[in-house]
């Protein structure tokens, strides 16, 4: 079995990568909001983004480059504080504007620089505070990981910390890095989440199985989240692979891929729980797990529609083990099953309690379970008793500061 071992780092962690962080001052004042991956030769890319109709200028500026067969990828410049959505003509130009001014600092070509945007949607992106930040961070880029760390939290808006992790693994006899960073907090749902998430390793592999390995774990990972139900207009995940780690190109599906895909699953999945644990205002990290199902999809929508559910986010925050909510979000997915063969439990650490079997309450302590449930990490747990199926989703619980972020996010 190869070896793998999670490391320290993000962005940075894989051979050829560097970042730098910046102040432009596009919409946050006295904090950094403009970030900069960067490889020191071109990268093949992959990328998933958005499937709102509405779509951000970066995310059309990032899938037209992606898409590209000869497409090669050697910069991201991300910003916060002003999405660039529903921007019209002006949004695709600050796009282009940033590309070019990222472009002549670097030494590469326009078409090689990729862009993310996070914030406000409807407002435009002062492009003189945009290009002169994309300038600022070429000048300053840096291989540590601290420069990684920097750029990780100069993406958040409203996330309360930053989101990064690394990992090393054997493959063709040659030690390769993937590691990554991502920020989401609010507006939070499939398909894909609402998120931007950045990965890069030094591995060598095909275009079509980089994006094969990522459209596939996205499905099981970040498709599997939601915090409020909202789909973002921004969503972007790009992987970039440089080739550096120097192991014989992966072009088929043998043992060194499914190790890559085993780790980009472990990435994937470590960032998009830190997503939901983060939402606005959250005090609870909620995974639905759902366990003997009849099949693999009706697994995944009865695990999603648990963690939607608004009335089961808001009894998890009073620690309220109201399993008929559960019961009832169960129901409404739309995935058949015999209420009267379903056995629900809640579970925090080494701690599992049945609250409902065989049709009715079980018999189970209102008190224990309030402990129970005032655990950061709690799993609701389903057994459809059906079949082998099973599927885990990740949200949070509703609470009152999400609203109070939400009224006044443009202020």
């Amino acid at each position: 079995m190869a070896q793998v071992e999670k490391i320290a780092g993000g962005v940075t962690a894989a051979k050829g990568y560097a970042a730098a962080s910046a102040a432009a001052g596009i919409k946050y004042q006295n904090r950094t909001d403009m970030a900069l991956i960067y490889s020191s030769v071109p990268c093949t890319a992959a990328g998933t983004f958005t499937s709102n109709v509405v779509k951000a200028a970066p995310v059309i500026w990032d899938r037209d480059i992606v898409r590209k067969s000869d497409g090669k990828v050697s910069a991201v410049i991300v910003n916060s504080g002003i999405a660039n959505a529903c921007t019209g003509e002006l949004g695709l130009s600050v796009c282009a504007k940033t590309a070019a001014a990222a472009g002549e600092a670097l030494g590469i070509p326009a078409k090689s620089v990729l862009l993310g945007s996070t914030g406000v949607i409807g407002m435009q992106i002062p492009v003189d505070k945009i290009t002169e930040g994309a300038r600022k961070l070429a000048a300053s880029k840096a291989e540590t990981l601290e420069a990684g760390t920097a750029a990780a939290k100069a993406i958040m808006t409203t996330d309360t910390h930053h989101k990064e992790i690394a990992y090393q693994f054997q493959v063709g006899g040659k030690t390769a890095t993937l590691g990554g960073c991502a920020k989401g907090s609010g507006m939070i749902h499939p398909n894909m989440c609402t998120m931007l998430c950045y990965l890069t390793t030094d591995l060598a592999i095909s275009k079509h199985l980089l994006q094969k390995a990522l459209s596939d774990v996205v499905t099981d990972t970040f498709n599997m989240i939601s915090v409020d139900g909202d789909m973002s207009t921004n969503d972007t995940l790009i992987l970039l692979a440089n080739g550096l780690a120097g192991n014989p190109e992966i072009t088929g599906e043998n043992e060194d891929y499914a190790v890559f895909k085993k780790v980009l699953f472990s990435v994937c999945r470590f960032l998009a729980m830190q997503m939901a644990g983060d939402g606005e205002g959250a005090q609870h990290l909620i995974e639905a797990k759902v366990v003997h199902a009849d099949t693999k999809d009706h697994a995944k929508t009865l695990a999603k529609s648990v963690i939607q559910s608004n009335l089961t986010k808001a009894a998890i925050f009073g620690r309220d083990a109201n399993w008929g909510r559960v019961l009832c979000a169960l129901g409404y997915s739309g995935a058949p099953f015999d209420p009267e063969n379903v056995d629900l439990y809640f579970a925090a650490g080494d701690q599992k309690m049945l609250i409902f079997t065989n049709g009715s309450a079980a018999d189970y302590s209102e008190e224990k379970a309030k402990k129970l449930l005032s655990n950061e990490a709690v799993t609701i747990l389903a057994d459809m008793h059906m079949g082998e199926e099973e599927a885990i989703a990740w949200g949070c619980d509703l609470t009152y500061d999400y609203v109070k972020i939400n009224a006044d996010y443009r202020s």
